[in-house]
């Protein structure tokens, strides 16, 4: 990520919007005079890309969608529809600063509910998936959490076929996963928090300085439901749960 960031920077363009960690902090270490709208799954004040919420300071502004905050809750809507859980496995890219977050907010929910946890590491550029999902198979795990990165955006088919192929339920925290195979997912409303981070970049534009345009956090999420996979893999969804997704597939 980092060569297109500088090459951004050469390019004097006037905002630069950093959607993933990686890009946030390549471009907050690139540059401290051009804009920079991001949209922060981690705690941005915690990351050092501002000051804080209200007053960000410097040239980094947008939204913290702190997807990572969330974990107690999908666990919680996991626990739901199988109830009986007690051991689950969360699949994670263990070079990247995010995941390394995230993994910590599960084992912290793992805790809070009383179930086991098994960490499952991949790692770029060639990670294993079919020894990562065999190893949680013999682990005897009843779910997989999987976490949100580029690496596993890149893999998700795979990922969820594997899921499928060894009859393990899945969450995760975006909607895509769902849309891939993945049994369910809940997280920030990915959508609105794009609208809302171009209203950050018109205000730039017009001249507004981003240390001064403080930093809001999601107003919408939603939970998606697979029901194919759910038939698949024998699992009936209780009512209390479809009522609340804002996507179910058939």
């Amino acid at each position: 990520m980092t060569p297109f960031v500088n090459e951004f920077v050469q390019q004097k363009v006037d905002v630069i919007m950093g959607v993933n960690n990686v890009v946030i902090r390549a471009a907050k270490d690139a540059t401290k005079t051009i804009p920079i709208v991001m949209i922060s799954s981690v705690d941005p004040v915690a990351a050092g890309y501002v000051d804080s919420f209200a007053h960000p300071g410097g040239n980094v502004t947008g939204l913290a969608w702190l997807n990572r905050d969330i974990s107690s809750k999908r666990v919680e809507l996991l626990k739901q529809v199988l109830p009986k859980m007690s051991r689950i496995a969360v699949l994670w890219d263990g070079n990247a600063p995010g995941p390394a977050i995230a993994f910590k907010e599960y084992t912290a929910a793992a805790q809070g509910f009383k179930l086991d946890l098994r960490s499952i590491e991949i790692k770029a550029p060639n990670p294993n998936l079919e020894r990562a999902i065999q190893t949680a198979k013999n682990a005897r795990v009843d779910a997989l959490f999987v976490v949100s990165n580029p690496l596993m955006g890149q893999y998700s088919k795979q990922v969820f076929d594997l899921a499928l192929k060894h009859r393990m339920p899945s969450m995760t925290e975006e909607i895509r996963y769902v849309d891939a195979g993945g049994l369910m997912s809940y997280g920030a409303h990915l959508a609105d928090l794009y609208r809302r981070a171009a209203g950050y970049v018109v205000e730039i534009l017009k001249a507004a300085k981003p240390g001064d345009l403080a930093v809001k956090l999601p107003e919408k999420f939603e939970l998606s439901v697979n029901l194919k996979t759910a038939r698949q893999l024998d699992i009936n969804i209780p009512q209390q749960v479809l009522i609340q997704a804002d996507k179910i597939i058939q």
